[in-house]
């Protein structure tokens, strides 16, 4: 019996392993995050957060409607959730409890979501201008520069951006071939390849710039985006998805643009909007993003088209 009981513990420990290994590192840490600040409202309140019930998840959820969006609501309570899980909890979040009292929520806030701003050409090309007219180092500038360019022209989420190493990147006649090993929606690994032809104007061409890069720091292998140490030393480090947000919000506000509603995933929905307004259809934005609905992407196309198919047009006012 005792046998018996060490088998199902084990089992029990290598679940909960599995668990845990099927969510990205960065998902991990927000459940973390969302789920310290329920531990922190339980904590005031005399309440259970681990394991908890419906009741007090769904006064936690009322508690956060007062000063956050609906979608951050729906973030917490996957968050829950998925801890509930983890540590091997049952929490039933369809309880009428969390379910109707999240639709009155809804009814009384609205659900849409206001994303981040995108990096659109105009944006794109005022970024770039200012990164030329920095008096700085000019590794660190051909570096910034690539880093910009690519982010927007493979539409990457700023976690990707960073993975790439140089043994992903296949230089050919028509521009430049990048395997992504694994994203946020390939948790399994399966890859894609990217293809990022060549821009007539060089200055702004993403293929060109990232051989400026790579032909300046001489790198051969490993991380292609690398950090600078003091003295403007190039480091073996890769950068951080941080740091990419960061280096965005700088050269937005050095190049006069206002930066509070910018941020890392930026240059992603900036390449989908300009896509989409080019003229793009779901299937060519979604086959570079790697979006794997078209619910985001459609999103995207009905903001460029915003003003094109805008029944105001046909309105003559003399």
């Amino acid at each position: 019996m005792s046998e018996l009981t060490t088998d199902l513990k084990i089992l029990h420990e290598a679940t909960l392993e599995n668990l845990k290994n099927s969510k990205a590192n960065n998902t991990l840490r927000a459940y973390k995050s969302d789920f310290k600040d329920f531990g922190s409202f339980c904590s005031r309140h005399g309440l259970n957060s681990l394991p908890t019930e419906p009741k007090i998840v769904s006064l936690y959820l009322t508690h956060l409607s007062k000063n956050s969006k609906f979608s951050t609501l729906r973030r917490r309570l996957v968050s829950i959730s998925m801890v509930h899980k983890l540590k091997g909890h049952y929490l039933d979040t369809k309880h009428p409890i969390i379910v109707e009292n999240l639709m009155g929520i809804r009814r009384v806030k609205g659900s849409i979501q206001k994303g981040k701003k995108p990096i659109l050409i105009n944006h794109l090309k005022l970024i770039i201008n200012s990164i030329n007219e920095q008096k700085t180092n000019e590794t660190k500038k051909l570096r910034d520069k690539a880093i910009i360019l690519i982010g927007f022209g493979g539409g990457f989420r700023r976690t990707e951006l960073i993975s790439i190493d140089y043994e992903d990147l296949e230089f050919v006649p028509e521009g430049l071939k990048i395997t992504l090993k694994k994203s946020k929606t390939d948790q399994f690994g399966e890859g894609m390849i990217k293809g990022l032809p060549y821009f007539n104007d060089k200055n702004y061409c993403p293929v060109i710039n990232l051989k400026n890069w790579l032909e300046i720091s001489d790198i051969k292998s490993g991380p292609i985006f690398r950090r600078f140490s003091k003295g403007s030393v190039l480091t073996n480090n890769r950068l951080t998805d941080q740091s990419v947000v960061l280096m965005i919000k700088e050269y937005l506000r050095l190049a006069g643009i206002e930066n509070k509603n910018f941020a890392g995933h930026s240059l992603r929905s900036g390449f989908a909007t300009v896509a989409a307004d080019s003229g793009a259809d779901e299937r060519s934005i979604m086959a570079m993003t790697g979006h794997k609905t078209t619910q985001m992407v459609r999103r995207y196309i009905k903001e460029a088209n915003l003003f094109k198919n805008n029944a105001l047009n046909k309105i003559k006012i003399i």
